[in-house]
């Protein structure tokens, strides 16, 4: 089913205390002053114009290392399970939080792939080989402090609220960014922040 927005929350990590304190402002906002407002507890989220890293963007990030001939570092077993969403169904989810930002308002949604989309480090490993014809070098490392060896979102709150549901399986949302990134044909070296192209 994953995880509701009626579980206490866990922060883990400083950076996880920050979301939630963000999280609370905008909700004691919403109350005490009406400023319409929803909050989105985003999952791990990726797509098209993501050049991400170790920490954050973490689907991009291993696809851009696959790319250049890299080595992907795990951290701990590579068992961790996320569910991931396209970043056209976070647009999606965007636009229908904003089309009824009066009735939602001073609310706290899930906002990810859900069940139908969650997977383990080492089978987006697997995956990206199958789209690139070639497994990615992988290195192991031991267990980083406050890292979570399962999270998956329940988004079922917010689709009642609007019928939201994401379009994008998992694998056709990483074929998708593998293609924006480059694909087989046109490897990507070099790739940093500053000098990602325009597709």
């Amino acid at each position: 089913r994953g995880i509701g927005e009626d579980r206490p929350l866990d922060f883990h990590s400083p950076y996880g205390c920050s979301k939630g304190t963000a999280d609370q402002y905008v909700i004691d906002y919403a109350r005490t002053f009406g400023l319409p407002a929803v909050v989105f507890r985003m999952s791990c989220i990726y797509g098209p114009h993501q050049c991400g890293n170790e920490d954050q963007g973490w689907v991009a990030h291993f696809l851009i290392q696959a790319l250049k001939g890299k080595s992907i570092t795990l951290y701990g077993d590579g068992m961790q399970v996320r569910d991931i969403l396209f970043v056209e169904d976070l647009v999606d989810a965007f636009q229908l939080a904003l089309a009824n930002v009066d009735r939602l308002s001073g609310q706290a949604f899930n906002m990810g792939g859900g069940p139908e989309n969650t997977v383990s480090l080492i089978e987006l490993l697997s995956l990206i080989g199958d789209l690139h014809g070639t497994q990615p070098d992988v290195s192991f490392s031991d267990w980083r402090p406050g890292d979570q060896r399962y999270y998956v979102s329940y988004t079922g709150k917010f689709k009642q609220a609007t019928g939201w549901a994401p379009r994008y399986s998992a694998t056709e949302g990483v074929r998708a960014l593998y293609e924006w990134l480059g694909g087989k044909s046109q490897p990507v070296l070099g790739l940093e922040r500053e000098e990602v192209a325009v597709h």
